[in-house]
């Protein structure tokens, strides 16, 4: 960027010298804000790297689009395009770009916004890429920067054609009005129809690009986030904060989608930080081309009822009308960000709350709790139409004022033009041609306006999006416990508490020694199940040491988790069926007392709603048998089994497992048979170890 910049710079000391030389003031401006420009460049390394990819394209077109302006000035420019010379201000209008670029990149919100979507722009992973039969290798980053810059050029290229169609109306006006047939035609067949078809080509090549950068784009994130969340038991440690991100499955699944560009398929929840990009480069360049239209055009328009000639009078009547419009539906709109972040909450957990529902549904049935959850369900319904109501009340604010605005701004240009027409000083051409300038100008600088909605529901992704990224760094790097690897398996000088700050346990010191077996006991609530997963190193909340064996250590809870799907991959998980094989998984499921399971390893099912509690329970002692781990903690993972099947899942652990050292809860006596060492919790605080 830097060498970019030191281009940037000596082209415009070029045109200052230029400038000053012919007394051009445009030049003068242009070497101004190149120099601006080129300090931005050169001071950019730490700007967002998705605006970074802005600053560099319009970069480079202030020396390409300035030097065909130079060519023009000097009579270089190619006779066949003599027609079609590049505008004296499109260097100038880059130029301002680039700075503006760089300027907002400052801003506290856009720095929110571009820390997540510069994960993408980051990568560097390889990757394969292509249309149809054609296929070549880059990496992610090289890739999404260049579609990027393609549709950059091609929005620059629609906002060129759009101008081109505009003096095509204003000719084909004045055409009718002259009655020139042949000149009609000419224009209809010869310059709107080509110019047509190019912008239509244009479209569809821009929807096909942006269609493959948005999957890849919502593919490599959605990848981040699932391995973000995943990873350091994050996901586990966020569902014990009482303050942690609520739904991260909708955060990741719709949340996601909808940052990039709006999600549902283009924008039907509005637009994502892509769209943003592309239609504000669009807007501005529209504003910016137009606006130097319609300043010529309006150069001699007088105030109403005087002969005082206004330079560039409709331009500030847009960017008045504009002004005041914007500034009222801010002050109208302002609630919506709040109201759109709470909709997207309540729809999350009414949706939770169904597929809760389901997984449970035979518990709820058993106890006749249909009712119970009837109610509950309408009352989170009720919350989902509350919200409704008040986004509707606020909308419908919103709605008045914009559709008034909306029906006012079609006419004002030629309740200004009328007067210049009927007096014989314009032709209908030219009137037709400040109207739709006035409109491209007016539409360009009520953005925020059109498009307020949308953006508030934007800023709400944002949020949702920021705060599960904290979530997630706070969950994976709690404080309290400090984690060492030892031989041994333990706990040193540890307070266990609860998220709420309630001490279980204090003092606790805590040596489970290779291959001698230990049973922790105690009454219910004295927190066996919280020292279990201290011991395991995902529990976060105290402080102390946990002496963490760098073998493998598996924890087997009272309630397995069972994956929909076939059966040898709920008996091999979590790692994949073909690392044990059919035989092996066969020869597990027969040791752990499910012989009758064994030939049904194809059968796909909801496997945590199918089987009993205690056949769940002993396909994850299966599960064991598989993993031999060094370490096995049972947390009472046996409970839901008789004694006689409890006796013979112990035995089958010590003839597999030989060299696993098992620590368990429980609550039987004849589980001391199986363990060498004994530990109670006391339920004061307090643990005895025998």
């Amino acid at each position: 960027m830097k060498i970019l910049g030191l281009a940037v710079a000596v082209f415009a000391l070029v045109a200052i010298g230029l400038g000053i030389g012919q007394g051009d003031a445009i030049l003068e401006l242009l070497g101004g804000f190149s120099l601006v420009a080129a300090l931005c460049c050169w001071r950019s390394a730490p700007v967002s790297l998705f605006l970074k990819i802005f600053i560099a394209l319009f970069s480079v077109e202030i020396i390409a689009f300035g030097l065909c302006d130079f060519a023009n000035r000097f009579g270089y420019w190619p006779k066949m395009l003599a027609e079609a010379p590049i505008p004296s201000t499109l260097p100038l209008t880059v130029a301002v770009f680039a700075v503006l670029v760089f300027a907002v990149s400052h801003l506290p919100v856009v720095r929110r916004l571009t820390r997540i979507a510069d994960r993408y722009f980051h990568a560097v992973a390889p990757t394969v890429a292509g249309y149809g039969p054609i296929l070549f290798k880059t990496t992610e980053r090289a890739l999404a920067t260049g579609m990027v810059v393609f549709l950059v050029l091609i929005n620059q290229a629609q906002v060129a054609i759009s101008v081109r169609l505009n003096f095509f109306n204003r000719d084909f006006f004045n055409a009718i009005q002259e009655k020139n047939g042949p000149e009609f035609w000419h224009l209809l067949l010869f310059v709107f129809t080509p110019w047509a078809f190019i912008y239509v080509a244009s479209a569809v090549i821009e929807f096909v690009v942006t269609s493959y950068l948005v999957i890849r784009w919502r593919r490599w994130l959605t990848q981040f986030y699932i391995s973000h969340w995943l990873s350091g038991h994050a996901h586990y440690r966020m569902s014990l904060a009482s303050d942690g991100a609520d739904n991260p499955d909708q955060r990741i699944s719709e949340d996601v989608a909808r940052f990039i560009d709006g999600g549902a398929e283009g924008g039907t929840y509005g637009f994502g930080v892509y769209n943003y990009s592309i239609m504000l480069i669009s807007t501005l360049s529209s504003l910016v081309s137009f606006a130097i239209l319609l300043w010529g055009l309006s150069a001699n328009f007088t105030l109403p009822g005087t002969d005082f000639a206004f330079p560039g009078m409709l331009f500030w009547v847009a960017l008045l009308y504009a002004g005041t419009g914007t500034a009222i539906t801010h002050l109208i709109g302002r609630p919506l960000a709040r109201i759109l972040f709470t909709r997207q909450k309540v729809e999350a957990d009414f949706r939770f709350s169904l597929a809760r529902l389901r997984e449970y549904s035979e518990q709820v049935a058993l106890l006749k709790g249909e009712k119970a959850e009837a109610a509950s369900l309408k009352e989170k319904f009720g919350a989902l139409i509350g919200n409704y109501l008040e986004l509707v009340d606020q909308r419908k604010k919103l709605t008045a004022f914009t559709s008034l605005y909306g029906q006012l701004s079609p006419i004002i240009p030629y309740v200004f033009a009328a007067p210049f027409y009927f007096s014989g000083k314009i032709a209908l051409g030219v009137m037709t041609q400040t109207a739709s300038a006035f409109g491209h100008v007016e539409g360009a600088l009520t953005f925020f306006i059109n498009y307020y909605t949308s953006l508030a529901g934007f800023g709400a992704v944002l949020n949702r999006l920021t705060g599960f990224d904290a979530a997630i760094e706070a969950a994976r790097t709690p404080a309290g416990f400090k984690v060492a690897h030892a031989d041994s398996l333990g706990l040193r000088g540890a307070t266990i508490a609860l998220p709420d700050g309630r001490v279980l346990l204090r003092d606790v010191d805590l040596a489970v020694r290779r291959g001698r077996n230990l049973l922790v006991t105690g009454p219910s609530g004295a927190g066996k199940s919280t020292l279990f997963r201290a011991l395991s190193g995902l529990w976060p909340y105290g402080a102390g040491e946990v002496d963490l064996p760098s073998d493998k250590v598996m924890l087997l809870p009272q309630k397995p988790y069972l994956p929909i799907g076939p059966l040898r991959d709920a008996a091999a998980y979590p790692a994949e069926p073909e690392k044990y094989g059919d035989a092996a998984i066969k020869a597990a499921l027969i040791d752990a007392r499910l012989p009758q399971l064994a030939e049904k390893l194809d059968e796909s099912d909801n496997w945590g709603l199918r089987l009993s509690g205690g056949e769940q329970q002993r396909l994850a002692i299966a599960r064991a048998l598989l993993a031999k781990p060094e370490w096995l903690l049972l947390d009472e993972a046996t409970a839901s089994l008789d004694e006689e099947t409890e006796a013979a899942i112990y035995q089958i652990l010590a003839e597999r497992l030989p060299m696993t050292t098992l620590v368990s809860i429980g609550h039987r006596s004849t589980l001391a048979a199986w363990h060498e060492a004994r530990t109670t919790l006391q339920g004061d605080g307090a643990l005895a170890v025998s």
